[in-house]
């Protein structure tokens, strides 16, 4: 059987690459389909979107806006949706989402992941931080989650803990 999974992508440091003429890391080109090529998926059928290829901390709310209309869009043809973001802002559309699913409940699982350190870095976490959402996706239950660094965090009250370098929940 197919597994079927949306990905939206709006960039963040996961996508950044290095940019040799001033030597900044920037969301130029997108990497995603590199790293994704790269992963073991057999049974997962990709349905990829691509909203933004933003550094999160450049979004404004039509963004966020944006991405939850993509997700609306995707729930009709997909079993789970990975969105890939920058964890600057992450939460934001976490619980943006999870706000207009709250009266409406989601019929399935939506996975908010990215990398605190980009895909193009001989030590990011992005492989592993993918490849735990796409198998959140095919395991959870209906809802809105945080998934990276070997944990799952539910919506409401996920937040970036820059101290730690991860995300924490505020309701545990």
């Amino acid at each position: 059987m197919t597994f079927k999974l949306g990905i939206v992508s709006t960039g963040g440091t996961i996508e950044k690459t290095y940019c040799a003429l001033n030597g900044a890391l920037i969301n130029g080109s997108s990497v995603l389909d590199v790293l994704l090529s790269g992963l073991e998926l057999p049974g997962v059928e990709i349905h990829r979107r691509s909203v933004c290829n933003l550094d999160s901390l450049d979004m404004v709310e039509q963004d966020h806006e944006r991405i939850v209309g993509e997700v609306h869009e995707l729930i009709q043809t997909v079993d789970g949706i990975v969105v890939v973001h920058g964890t600057d802002r992450l939460s934001v559309t976490g619980e943006l989402l999870f706000r207009r699913h709250a009266e409406e409940s989601l019929p399935l699982p939506v996975i908010l992941t990215g990398a605190m350190r980009p895909y193009e870095l001989r030590t990011s976490d992005a492989s592993q931080n993918m490849t735990e959402a796409i198998l959140a996706a095919q395991w959870l239950d209906p809802g809105v989650y945080c998934v990276m660094h070997s944990q799952v965090l539910s919506f409401p009250g996920v937040e970036k803990d820059p101290g730690l370098g991860t995300f924490i929940s505020r309701t545990r």
